[in-house]
């Protein structure tokens, strides 16, 4: 089941996170990786060790996370663009999540 964000702006940078807590119950996140679709649709890992990242046009900016909620910040994207963003999480006891999430690019 794919999440969708509210639609940006292409002149917003802003921050969208995941919730895990629903589904952690008292295990905590240990680590987390973030993907987006970049222009062929092939899901392409984010490198937070050289930010700022540019993917298919949208700017990655930074990451963050507590031990229940994962927070990217994002920024650019083409108008009219729809993106696949991807958040997978390790947790404490080894288990692995992962939820796709749409964000649109719409000017307002």
């Amino acid at each position: 089941m794919a999440l969708k964000w509210p639609d940006k702006d292409k002149d917003e940078q802003l921050d969208y996170n995941v919730d895990w807590s629903r589904f952690l119950g008292d295990d905590t996140i240990t680590s987390v990786k973030w993907f987006v679709d970049n222009a062929s649709e092939v899901k392409t890992e984010v490198n937070f060790n050289s930010l700022p990242q540019t993917i298919h046009g949208l700017l990655i900016a930074s990451k963050t996370n507590t031990s229940t909620v994962s927070t990217i910040r994002l920024g650019l994207g083409t108008n009219n663009n729809r993106y696949k963003i991807y958040c997978q999480i390790t947790t404490a006891e080894g288990l692995t999540y992962e939820r796709a999430i749409f964000l649109r690019i719409k000017e307002k």
